[in-house]
């Protein structure tokens, strides 16, 4: 257990601190252009953003995505970010809940509810763990925090990078076919920063799943993250996949149509680009690095202002559309070029879809 907590206060260390974004890659959205509308016949104050995801009202269409747990200093990020989704009507994502499995006073890292008795909170565990435990032992993972869903995440390049990661990846779809049947919450596919294919998510439908999130390529790399943290002999690994995945927008847009809900979550770190993965077709967009280092340098104070200037962001696109409420943005017009058109014209998309 020691292992798993040096671990986690690794992770968090180096998505606050150090060069672990994609080199080459972006998450593609400066390929969409939404068309302006000069003549929106809107009242900006009167723009509507809620959104009921997972049967709960959202304020906004903005969610704390999942970055910690198991540390003293994680429990105090997860308890004041999780109080302002609370204020902000967003929904809240905790990390993995691996470390509270194994011993379970970490548990209080992830207990929430109590300051955020009305958000939408996401539980989280690993896929490879799913597989090798019962529901009820997940079930009782999802109650000791009062979760909302449990978001079971794929993340095998990053294991593939740590020298005592998972190897075996067999059996997960099962995995999912089980728990969409017998979990009392929604269960979330969720990757960890490379990405979902129109293939995995045709095969993430037919396993039963009908809610994901795509946490695609050019933001955090959590190859880079482990590439940091490996033993010499790997990081050469590390340094040749640091780049792999699938980048945000291309995930988003072979997606949306399979599913019920979309967190669009990878690199995400403005309200325009918010307001294009919405027009997408994302439901909800997930920020985690950019809201981790606004709260580091200013507190609870400093990720609401973060949050503020995303929220503006967003509804000035909304009205330079034309849309008065985000179904509205759903359907706004918008321009794709390459390299986004080149990435869903080699999944059978048409790049204008």
């Amino acid at each position: 257990m020691g292992d798993i907590r040096s671990r986690k206060a690794d992770h968090l260390e180096l998505a606050a601190t150090a060069d672990v974004g994609f080199r080459r890659k972006t998450n593609l959205f400066e390929c969409v252009e939404l068309i302006h509308n000069a003549l929106p016949e809107l009242d900006f104050d009167s723009l509507d953003t809620s959104v009921t995801v997972l049967g709960k009202r959202l304020r906004a269409p903005l969610c704390i995505a999942g970055m910690t747990g198991g540390t003293e200093r994680a429990a105090n990020i997860n308890a004041e970010l999780s109080a302002l989704a609370e204020e902000c009507g967003y929904a809240f994502g905790l990390g993995s809940q691996r470390a509270m499995m194994k011993k379970t006073e970490l548990a209080k890292t992830f207990q929430v509810r109590a300051g955020a008795p009305n958000t939408l909170i996401l539980g989280n565990i690993g896929a490879v763990q799913a597989r090798d435990c019962g529901t009820p032992e997940l079930e009782e993972l999802v109650g000791q925090i009062g979760a909302d869903a449990l978001c079971v995440h794929l993340n095998p390049a990053m294991e593939l990078v740590q020298s005592d990661g998972d190897r075996d990846f067999r059996g997960i779809e099962e995995t999912f076919r089980r728990l969409t049947n017998e979990l009392s919450v929604p269960v979330v596919a969720k990757e960890t920063g490379c990405g979902l294919s129109r293939s995995v998510a045709q095969r993430l439908v037919a396993s039963g799943v009908r809610h994901v999130d795509v946490s695609g390529a050019g933001g955090t790399s959590w190859v880079a993250v482990e590439t940091h943290r490996a033993e010499p002999g790997r990081r050469p690994l590390g340094e040749r996949f640091w780049d792999w995945g699938v980048p945000t927008a291309a995930s988003v847009a072979v997606t949306a149509k399979h599913f019920r809900t979309v967190f669009a979550t990878g690199g995400m770190s403005d309200g325009l680009e918010a307001a294009k993965a919405i027009a997408l077709g994302a439901t909800v967009v997930g920020m985690a690095r950019p809201v981790l280092i606004a709260f580091e340098e200013g507190g609870r104070s400093g990720a609401r202002t973060f949050f503020q200037q995303v929220e503006l962001e967003l509804k000035m696109a909304m009205l330079l559309v034309g849309a008065a409420n985000l179904s509205q943005l759903m359907s706004a017009p918008r321009v794709m070029s390459d390299p986004l058109r080149q990435w869903l014209s080699a999944q059978g998309i048409r790049g204008d879809a």
